[in-house]
């Protein structure tokens, strides 16, 4: 020790401290080793100090502009499910209309396979008359032969003449109308092959648009269900039953009406059909879900109070062997101070140590405190939404310097009001 105070003497000289009283006098020796330890203890305190007040800076920071990220990241999300949907209704719309023309095809097809029957039972009958004239032509030329070889008058061959060239135009009229018949089947089977290729070319198309109207349902139920878990574990990390938040929500918003029309039911596809009904069924009940909980989101105190910077100079927890239930953020007199979630003010006044103090009273049995202020903005009774301005933060009631005292109380019990705030983070 000696050598070391020895070496040490040149940079840290040996100090002394006197003490003097009425009847004497005394000095404290202040070795360069204990002068050393000194200076290293002050350092050290200096720098940690220096170091946690540079995280609770940056943590604060951070948490201010998680409000921001959230409404960021909230709208894309709505807006990427917009457009989803309206994708999604298009070819919907697309494979309606792509079913409609498939029908009006089938029932062309089958217009032309009855006309195509009636002109080839027309042909049959006139095949069958055809045969009955030739065979009573045949008769007749033979009668006429019979005449002639008996009678040998030219009365008789006048009169089986006359027969025969009536039995030729019959015939004639037959052979005409057996070819018509004939040109007009083979118009009937050409439109039919061409309505049957038409309809096999609309199934196509229908089955392609349904593909990809299931493909874009597999897109929006995927984007849904892993957007619904987050706020799931939102809700459970801040001590709250998510099922009990979403019927407490839909009681309050459960307004309904409108005329009631017949419901059409189609034949056609009804397995297919009642699966992506379902489908889309279970979407709208996610969607439904999920803007439940935006609107959840939206009565509790998840963004911070203070948008201009401060600094965090005490949390939730013991402090001076006491409970502190709130959170301590020091910043000039003035500092606008604004409402964490939709609420109704209960108190806004002055109240003991508080100072100047804001009670708002939200939904879902939570409440927030904003003490010390130095100007209230609010009346009791006024309904506030998230963001609104209320005050201003000051210096009243019981407070050692210019800073908000913020407290959050579930069912009356005092919470720590970061877990809201990092809850509402990690949804990000």
């Amino acid at each position: 020790m000696n050598r070391v105070n020895s070496s040490l003497e040149r940079i840290l000289p040996e100090q002394r401290l006197f003490l003097r009283s009425d009847d004497a006098t005394r000095f404290v020796r202040l070795r360069p080793l204990t002068q050393l330890a000194g200076i290293l203890g002050i350092t050290t305190a200096f720098g940690w100090l220096l170091v946690a007040s540079s995280i609770l800076v940056i943590d604060a920071i951070s948490s201010g502009s998680s409000r921001d990220q959230m409404v960021r990241a909230q709208s894309a999300f709505e807006t990427r499910l917009d457009q989803l949907s309206a994708e999604r209704d298009a070819r919907a719309a697309e494979a309606l209309a792509a079913q409609n023309r498939f029908a009006v095809a089938l029932d062309q097809v089958s217009a032309m396979q009855s006309k195509l029957l009636a002109s080839e039972e027309r042909r049959r009958e006139l095949e069958t008359g055809m045969k009955v004239v030739q065979s009573t032509l045949r008769e007749a030329i033979t009668e006429r032969d019979h005449a002639q070889k008996i009678a040998g008058s030219d009365e008789g061959l006048d009169a089986e003449a006359e027969r025969a060239q009536e039995a030729s135009i019959a015939l004639d009229i037959l052979s005409g109308e057996l070819r018509t018949a004939a040109a007009e089947r083979r118009e009937a089977i050409d439109a039919a092959s061409a309505a049957l290729s038409e309809a096999a070319e609309l199934e196509l198309q229908r089955d392609e648009i349904i593909a990809r109207n299931d493909e874009i349902l597999a897109q929006l139920e995927s984007a849904v269900t892993v957007s619904v878990e987050p706020l799931d574990d939102l809700f459970r990390s801040v001590g709250m039953n998510p099922e009990e938040v979403l019927d407490t929500i839909r009681q309050g918003y459960s307004g309904e009406g409108g005329p009631l029309t017949a419901t059409a039911y189609s034949t056609r596809g009804d397995a297919a059909l009642s699966q992506r009904e379902a489908k889309a069924k279970q979407i709208i009940v996610t969607l439904d879900q999920m803007n439940t909980y935006r609107i959840a989101m939206q009565k509790l105190p998840l963004v911070m109070p203070l948008k201009d910077a401060y600094r965090l100079t005490s949390g939730f927890g013991r402090r001076w062997g006491r409970m502190h239930e709130a959170l301590d953020m020091a910043g000039p007199v003035g500092t606008p101070v604004y409402a964490t979630a939709d609420g109704v003010v209960s108190h806004a006044g002055r109240q003991g140590a508080y100072g100047n103090l804001i009670k708002i009273q939200h939904e879902l049995d939570n409440e927030t405190r904003y003490a010390h202020l130095s100007r209230i903005r609010v009346k009791p009774g006024q309904r506030v939404s998230q963001g609104d301005l209320i005050g201003d933060m000051g210096n009243t009631g019981r407070s050692t310097g210019p800073h908000l005292h913020y407290e959050v109380r579930r069912k009356g019990r005092a919470v720590d009001p970061m877990s809201f705030i990092k809850a509402a983070s990690n949804v990000q």
